[in-house]
Parts: C-alpha cells; structure tokens; sequence
C-alpha cells in the first residue's frame, strides 16, 4: 500500500497565489526551494489464495491475522490469489459465519513475492481417518509457451489410495503414485482437450481407472488439478463424491 502526502493550496490575504512546499520556486538568491513529497516505500507482499478440498466441511471463512479476507467458501472452490503482507501470518479457517467455530488455527510463513495456494484438506469429523490440517504450496509457475500448457495435480481424497494420473491413454503421466495430500510437479503438455484418467497406482501407470474427466488446457496457461471428494461417499462421513476440479493458476495475459 502506498501512502502519499497531499496538501491544499491556499490564496493570500491579498488574492495571490501562496505555492505550497511540493512546488517548485526559486529562493531570493535564485536557488530550488522545493521539497520532495514523501511517499511511503510499499510494505512487500506475497499472494495467497485458499482451495477448500475437505469434502466433510461446511462452507468456511478465512480470517488473516484476525481479519477476514474471504467468507462463506464451498466445497471445490478456489479463490483468486489476494496480496497477503510478507512474514508470519496467523490463519484461521471457520465454519461460515461462526466465529466461534474453529476448524485450523495456526501460523502461515508468506515470502515476498511469492505464490502460496493454501488447501484446506482432510476430515473434520470425529474420528475421521485424515484430520483436517491445510496445506500449503507454494507456486512455482512454469514458463509454457502459446502452444503447451503447465499443469500439477493435487491428491485432496482422504479416502483414496494413492493414484496415477494420466492422459493421451496412458501415454502421458500427470502424476506417479501420489498420495493424500502429495502435489506434483508442474509438468507441460501441448495445449489441447484431453481425457484425465485416474488410476490405481502400478508401476507401469496402467492401473484400473477410477474416474475419466474432460478437461481443456489452453495454450500459454498453467493449471492446478485438485482431486477431491470421496471414492465411497457412502461409507464416509459426507455424501461429497469424488471429483476433479482444475483451476488456472496463470497465463501470459497475467495472473
């Protein structure tokens, strides 16, 4: 945030002009009697943005530092990145408007100049296998040029093993036995639609397929896919099937 200082100009008791200090005159002897107007030097900031992938939570508020920057966030959304000041930050995710609720409560370190994406993971239910705790990424975009696209995959299924995630049949792999709360690396793929594939891990990535989404990835973009949800929504505690999300992370028209 920058600070400036700002003034109003005034006339004399005799109609003229009185200059105010930022302007600029000469003194008696001809020299600059101008004064520089402070301006603050900018606090440095890095960029958050939460994704809710606890598929037994309700609908959440975050609070930073005692101050809530989002508020009433569902299942499978993700927020836009906000500038968040650089250190450590206290964070608090609640139930939807009750305070009162409190499902994490806990410091989060921001580097200036940064992108973190904070995932909200896990179970809140009593006795739930994988407890509730965020994770938090940091964003490494990858440069992709106009004809490929960047893409990672975040395992936000505290009910499935860990997974393969393929495309182009199998011939392309996205993700390589990633488990509960693992994230890959960004890896580049010519931008195009593709069919995602699921799967139980295998050596040879050709394991069953769990699940099949259709997803676009455009060119000169990067892209976080967050699977989420319950394989067997019926033996868990919510009713919140297994899904896909993917979300753009950047582009070259900016983030």
């Amino acid at each position: 945030m920058t600070v400036g200082l700002a003034g109003c100009g005034g006339g004399g008791d005799d109609g003229t002009d009185t200059a105010t200090a930022s302007e600029t005159d000469g003194g008696m002897d001809g020299t600059d009697m101008s004064t520089d107007t402070a301006t603050a030097t900018p606090a440095p900031t890095g960029n958050a943005r939460v994704a809710h992938m606890s598929p037994d939570a309700p609908n959440v508020d975050v609070y930073v530092d005692g101050d809530a920057v989002l508020e009433d966030v569902a299942f499978g959304a993700v927020s836009d990145y906000l500038a968040v000041p650089a250190g450590e930050r206290e964070v608090e995710i609640t139930a939807a408007g009750d305070a009162e609720t409190s499902v994490f409560s806990g410091p989060v370190t921001v580097e200036a100049d940064t992108n973190y994406t904070v995932v909200a993971a896990g179970e809140i239910s009593e006795g739930a296998d994988e407890a509730f705790e965020p994770l938090v990424l940091t964003d490494a975009f990858p440069d992709v040029g106009d004809s490929e696209a960047g893409i990672r995959v975040v395992h936000a299924s505290p009910d499935a093993p860990a997974v393969d995630v393929t495309t182009g049949g199998g011939s392309v792999v996205l993700a390589d036995g990633a488990a509960f709360r693992d994230a890959t690396e960004y890896a580049t793929a010519e931008a195009n639609d593709y069919t995602v594939s699921v799967r139980g891990d295998t050596e040879s990535n050709d394991g069953d397929v769990v699940a099949d989404f259709d997803v676009s990835l455009n060119g000169g973009t990067v892209y976080t896919a967050f699977a989420a949800g319950y394989l067997s929504p019926d033996d868990d505690p919510a009713d919140t099937a297994f899904d896909l999300f993917p979300v753009q992370d950047s582009s070259s028209d900016g983030m």
